[in-house]
């Protein structure tokens, strides 16, 4: 994936980055395989169980979708990447969907439909 394609940090609505002292593949096993997934990011907080994309051994893209009432959603990224010492840089960056393109539109949008009959 190109920077272009990357979506910005700054973008993110929040962005958490850790260090772990393991080897990336076994972050990524943990980040991609759903009974391990399961234990931290379970399968009801998901608004798919499977990946919306996902850059094998790098970055994976989930949805998730709030338990209550409006339901908004948001897109989860998982960046894993080899640190300096020989372990992993764990970055999770959540964005929120836009809410715009999810809510139904109104029936009676008065739009200029009718000035066509």
């Amino acid at each position: 994936m190109s920077d272009a394609e990357k979506p910005d940090p700054a973008d993110a609505d929040l962005v958490l980055e850790y260090e772990f002292d393991a080897p990336p593949a076994k972050v990524w096993r943990a980040v991609t395989i759903p009974a391990l997934r399961e234990r931290w990011l379970p399968n009801a907080d998901l608004a798919g169980a499977e990946p919306e994309s996902s850059i094998a051994g790098e970055e994976v893209r989930y949805r998730l979708r709030d338990s209550v009432p409006p339901f908004r959603e948001s897109q989860v990224i998982f960046r894993v990447e080899p640190n300096e010492d020989g372990g992993t840089r764990f970055r999770i960056i959540q964005q929120a969907c836009d809410d715009r393109v999810t809510l139904p539109q109104a029936a009676n949008t008065n739009c200029c439909l009718m000035l066509a009959a």
